[in-house]
């Protein structure tokens, strides 16, 4: 009942409250990444959200962050990499997830939930395995339970693992714990990256039993 009668609700009016209260912080961290990344201060990049139930088809939309990657490039033109790139101020506003803060446009237009499987690259969709498929079966989250069970310090597998879980297992007291979680998780600036990486490594595909 939660899950397809009041979550959305639930998304719509906390997203609102805190845009309002946030504002001021937003606007802060909008100057002061116009100065740091020399130029637009924002992020974004087309992300796959929820199935559509006619089309079967993913939702492709914009999602929106705070940009925490200069664009500095080498001799020829090419991006330097991520870990040059992350300056930081950049390394702030992630250990902090205040990056994350303007994808609250996308909960209050429905792109997004406030708890849900965090949205990847589009260039995974072929990647996935029909079971790992399934965390495109809701919207996608700002936080999720992969995120205070780990976030970008566990593997591929079992993030995908905990977000098909948290899809067969949706409720209001769940939801809350997550948010309780999220919370705790930021304060401790825990799993922020992979261990060898400056965020998390490419998903390239989960190999099956078939494949070994």
């Amino acid at each position: 009942m939660y899950a397809k009668c009041f979550k959305r609700v639930f998304d719509f009016f906390l997203s609102l409250i805190a845009l309002v209260c946030l504002s001021p912080i937003i606007i802060v961290l909008m100057i002061l990444g116009a100065v740091f990344m020399k130029g637009n201060p924002f992020f974004c990049q087309e992300r796959p959200g929820k199935i559509n139930a006619k089309t079967g088809e993913e939702k492709i939309f914009k999602l929106i962050k705070l940009r925490t990657m200069d664009n500095r490039k080498d001799a020829d033109g090419n991006l330097l990499p991520d870990e040059v790139r992350l300056n930081s101020y950049g390394k702030f506003l992630r250990s902090t997830s205040l990056d994350e803060l303007p994808e609250l446009i996308n909960i209050l237009v429905g792109d997004m939930s406030i708890v849900g499987p965090r949205p990847l690259l589009v260039k995974y969709l072929p990647l996935y395995s029909e079971e790992q498929r399934h965390r495109h079966d809701v919207r996608p989250g700002l936080t999720g339970y992969a995120q205070v069970n780990g976030r970008n310090s566990i593997t591929w597998e079992e993030k995908f693992k905990l977000d098909v879980e948290y899809v067969n297992n949706i409720t209001l007291i769940g939801d809350i714990k997550i948010i309780l979680g999220t919370v705790t998780s930021v304060l401790k600036r825990e799993g922020i990256s992979q261990e060898n990486n400056a965020t998390m490594e490419e998903f390239k595909g989960s190999v099956t039993a078939e494949e070994i």
